[in-house]
């Protein structure tokens, strides 16, 4: 299987990952030189219905483009069940990119029959799974664990579609968009952790809005999400910017694991640092923080 394997975290730093519409040569051959964690082609909604054939096309090119720019690469197609789905199962088979993208992912009986198609095409990576309908969030548990075909399935990642999933819930547009989704959007998150997967949040539409993203992005993380999708390239810095602990925490994780590494604390499983009793669970999280900021516990 390419990339990371089922039920565990992604492999790599998964902050950001900029969709790249299959059908723009030109966006394409400029995302390839991107700093996105993740590029993702799309073949669904960015791509008019008489240009997807193009797209699919172009796919293998773009995706080898993107691997050989040492990016992380991700193909979306359609949701199972879907017509268009069937024209894209060859082009994954063709391009074999490091993961692929489900839209509408809600129904994990549908998702193991994807899954055999791709087989058959001959790609066995990784699922992202585009959680984007009201019935997807209900049922978002059973796909990310799926307990009976858990490693068939390959799930590694859980993306929030929350454009779809706001028009599906009705809620109204404007700036309280947000606060609505909030209780959804921490359920996929709850899934995510449940089943030990990575998981980003939704796009922000207002792409020259570089405050209000970080604002949208600053929330993400608090949620507990590992990232977001991206709909231009002027949002992966202040992308990553948010997602990266602060320099508090940076320094609260190390006085942690200094604490724990002390030949004084051998064999404790708590320890009081800095006025804060720390246990087994809190070494485990700083550690974890140390490598979402890209450092060592040493460096």
């Amino acid at each position: 299987m390419t990339g990371e394997t089922s039920s565990c975290p992604h492999a790599r730093p998964l902050r950001s990952a900029l969709y790249t519409p299959g059908d723009r040569a030109r966006a394409i051959e400029k995302a390839a030189g991107l700093d996105a964690d993740a590029l993702l082609l799309d073949l669904e909604d960015a791509v008019a219905p008489d240009r997807k054939p193009g797209a699919r096309a172009a796919a293998p090119a773009a995706i080898a483009a993107f691997r050989k720019a040492g990016r992380y690469s991700v193909l979306r197609i359609h949701a199972p069940g879907e017509a268009e789905t069937q024209s894209d199962l060859p082009c994954v088979g063709a391009a074999q990119p490091d993961a692929v993208l489900i839209a509408k992912a809600e129904d994990a009986g549908a998702l193991a029959d994807l899954r055999a198609a791709l087989t058959s095409e001959g790609w066995s990576g990784p699922l992202w799974l585009m959680i984007e309908t009201p019935r997807g969030v209900f049922l978002a548990e059973q796909l990310a664990i799926a307990p009976d075909r858990a490693e068939a399935l390959g799930v590694s990642v859980l993306v929030a579609g929350g454009n779809d999933l706001a028009e599906g819930l009705r809620l109204p547009a404007g700036p309280g968009r947000r606060a609505g989704l909030t209780p959804h959007l921490a359920r996929l998150v709850l899934a995510a952790r449940a089943a030990g997967l990575s998981v980003l949040d939704g796009v922000y539409n207002a792409h020259t809005d570089a405050a209000g993203f970080t604002v949208d992005a600053q929330e993400a993380r608090a949620l507990g999400f590992d990232g977001k999708t991206l709909i231009h390239p002027a949002q992966i810095a202040p992308c990553h910017a948010a997602f990266r602990p602060g320099d508090d925490e940076i320094a609260a994780a190390r006085a942690i694991i200094a604490a724990f590494d002390d030949p004084a604390h051998a064999g404790r499983g708590a320890i009081a640092v800095n006025g804060v009793m720390a246990e087994r669970l809190h070494l485990d999280a700083a550690r974890a923080t140390l490598a979402a900021a890209g450092l060592d516990e040493k460096g």
